[in-house]
């Protein structure tokens, strides 16, 4: 009964995360929608100016990890100045996010250019990159108070704000779009202002929560000491340039795609972009986790925190294997949702049943590399999933898959291998406990 107590407060806190994290994932699929209507042009710039905001974004992702941690092991200890960690993620936001949003918008030409070299689509791409970039200190600051609640244990309210904040993007971006409404009709360009538009407001409202709280009241009179600043900074810094580096990792395996010819790149893509959609319920039960371990190495019951990185891998194991289970079994039938090509379905029935395994091994990193976070293990978390994306699977991909000529499939078998060795990488540092020993230099502060 105790096993299922624990399970189901796992799930409690994992779920609003979860369905909050999906619908993100949804709401890039309504935006590809709407701009779709424009034309292949409008799309594709979209898409390039949306993938340069995803890498700019992951520069500042580390603060909603650093925020959590603290926060989580604050609460555990029963510490006065809840707080500070969010006073500090918020200055450092601030210090960063509007420097970086400015030089980013300037050299918007150059950076979209890196990623696509057609002149056409790098017109679409930079003005809507231009747009977007401009929310890059609300999606800062977003971070921090997201990584505050969710530390408190207060999931909830992450699911009710983003879900506000989606709406309101789909109804602003539609109207400036098309003109409806009597709003200025924008094309491509008014889908990067109305997602800015509603990230503000996403952003107002996270502020107007933490106000009316008894416990974040005084968040914007009181300034963070240095030691917390120092702290958040460096809990942070791992994160944020492991979320760069994973994502120009996938940017490396799509160039290594196009070696293949146009046809793996279509089903790459489509493998890719349903492996990050499925794995979404995992990274929010590691989330759930890295709230549940920092409290509990707060009270300093070691054990206990130990059992909760366990306990949420067996409820993710479960969930993805039931969501895995589609590709495994009906192949045919999810990869005839997006092509109508008999070739394309047949090249990518073996990979798509390979995504399905490897989406069940990755539980173990999904779940343990957010709750060694909540350890203050970020170090060991960017150590770890680097040096397998990029001294173990790019490699072999390369030599296995355009080297002996294997292709897509032998690709594909490659990731199979690096998930394996990769989650149980990380359930061997969860199951040696070293991770323990940052926490007292890391997380402790004033």
């Amino acid at each position: 009964m105790l096993s299922v107590g624990r399970h189901g407060k796992v799930m409690r806190l994992a779920l609003p995360i979860m369905l909050g994290m999906l619908s993100q994932s949804m709401l890039n699929l309504i935006d590809a929608a709407l701009v779709g209507h424009l034309g292949e042009v409008a799309l594709a710039g979209v898409g390039v100016g949306g993938y340069a905001m995803f890498m700019l974004s992951a520069v500042v992702f580390g603060l909603s990890s650093s925020v959590q941690s603290q926060t989580a092991h604050r609460v555990g200890a029963a510490h006065i100045e809840i707080a500070q960690p969010l006073n500090s993620g918020l200055v450092i936001g601030l210090v960063f996010g509007l420097p970086l949003s400015v030089w980013a918008w300037w050299q918007a030409p150059l950076l979209i250019g890196l990623i696509s070299q057609a002149d056409d689509v790098q017109n679409v791409a930079v003005d809507y990159f231009r747009w977007r970039v401009v929310s890059l200190m609300a999606i800062a600051l977003t971070l921090c108070f997201r990584g505050y609640w969710n530390g408190r244990q207060q999931t909830h309210l992450y699911l009710r704000i983003i879900v506000t904040v989606h709406l309101i993007n789909v109804v602003v971006s539609a109207g400036l779009i098309y003109g409806f409404a009597g709003l200025p009709k924008m094309g491509a360009s008014g889908a990067g202002v109305g997602t800015t538009l509603s990230l503000f407001i996403g952003l107002i409202v996270w502020c107007w929560v933490s106000i009316k709280s008894p416990f974040t009241h005084h968040f914007l009179t009181r300034m963070p000491c240095l030691a917390t600043l120092r702290t958040t900074l460096v809990l942070a810094a791992p994160h944020s340039l492991q979320q760069f580096l994973f994502a120009t990792g996938y940017a490396v395996l799509i160039w290594l795609l196009s070696q293949l010819g146009t046809a793996s790149v279509a089903v790459g893509h489509v493998l890719i972009n349903l492996s990050l959609l499925l794995i979404l319920p995992g990274v929010g039960i590691g989330v759930a986790a890295m709230s549940l371990v920092g409290e509990a190495l707060g009270r300093d019951a070691q054990h206990e925190a130990h059992r909760w990185g366990l306990d949420a891998l067996r409820v993710a194991w479960l969930l993805l294997l039931v969501l895995a289970l589609p590709m495994l079994v009906i192949p045919e039938q999810v990869l005839g949702i997006f092509f109508s090509s008999s070739e394309l379905v047949a090249l990518g029935k073996l990979p798509l049943q390979l995504t399905g395994v490897m989406i069940v091994l990755d539980a173990a990193a999904l779940v343990l590399a957010q709750a060694l976070m909540g350890a203050g293990a970020q170090r060991t978390v960017m150590m770890l999933t680097l040096g397998m994306q990029w001294l173990l699977f790019l490699p072999l991909a390369w030599w296995v898959g355009i080297g002996l000529e294997q292709g897509l499939l032998g690709i594909w078998l490659m990731q199979l291998l690096y998930r394996l060795i990769n989650s149980a990488g990380f359930l061997w540092v969860w199951q040696r406990r070293r991770w323990l020993a940052p926490l007292s230099n890391s997380l402790s502060g004033p």
